[in-house]
């Protein structure tokens, strides 16, 4: 049985409310992290995604940051901008989906062997059903890696994770997993490149056969 407090309501109200598919309705073929940053996290997923089968990449864009030794039919993408994950060379697959709008993933049961969010789980406003959906959509046994940063589109981050520092934002994160039930293995890892770089930090877990 789930224990997880709720969240109050405030915590992931923004400042901007508008639509979301009108605020990414144009593309922004952009970097929002520095070149070692994301030599760091090419690193990271090289080393912990399973050899063989399909991976989400959840809330895409026109990079996926994964290592270059994954072959993008593997991959499959869902974001709100279709420009930008069409110009996305490791994506196999994408699907355009407003998460925000519809926290239910529009994919089957037990579809992925991995998933992976980057520098994204900041805008999210309804995260505890968001990660119920990936761990649906993941098979028993496959990691979810929410990588963040602390660099963000203020207007629409959500209340809670700029209030915090990155220490706290991973103890947030943390708490999405514990919220929604079925997971394992909890880690946390700074993988950040060092000095003069943006920071970078990984929290993942394991779906686990029991909710």
């Amino acid at each position: 049985m789930n224990t997880a407090p709720a969240y109050p309501p405030h915590f992931f109200r923004r400042v901007d409310e508008t639509e979301d598919r009108l605020f990414y309705s144009a593309p922004r073929l952009v970097a929002h992290i520095d070149d070692r940053a994301i030599a760091a996290i090419g690193r990271y997923l090289s080393e912990t995604l399973p050899e063989r089968g399909s991976i989400l990449d959840l809330m895409s864009s026109w990079r996926s940051h994964l290592p270059a030794e994954v072959s993008k039919e593997r991959v499959i993408g869902l974001g709100l901008n279709e420009v930008e994950m069409r110009e996305n060379p490791q994506l196999g697959s994408h699907i355009v989906h407003d998460l925000n709008a519809d926290p239910r993933l529009p994919i089957q049961d037990e579809t992925f062997e991995a998933a992976i969010v980057t520098v994204s789980v900041q805008y999210v406003t309804s995260p505890v059903e968001v990660f119920s959906e990936v761990r649906r959509t993941l098979a028993v046994g496959s990691r979810f890696h929410v990588i963040y940063s602390n660099r963000m589109f203020p207007t629409k981050a959500v209340a809670v994770w700029q209030a915090l520092d990155d220490r706290r934002r991973g103890q947030l994160i943390a708490s999405y997993f514990s919220a929604s039930g079925g997971w394992e293995d909890l880690r946390a890892d700074d993988i950040s490149p060092g000095h003069g770089s943006d920071p970078v930090y990984v929290v993942s877990a394991r779906k686990s056969g029991e909710v």
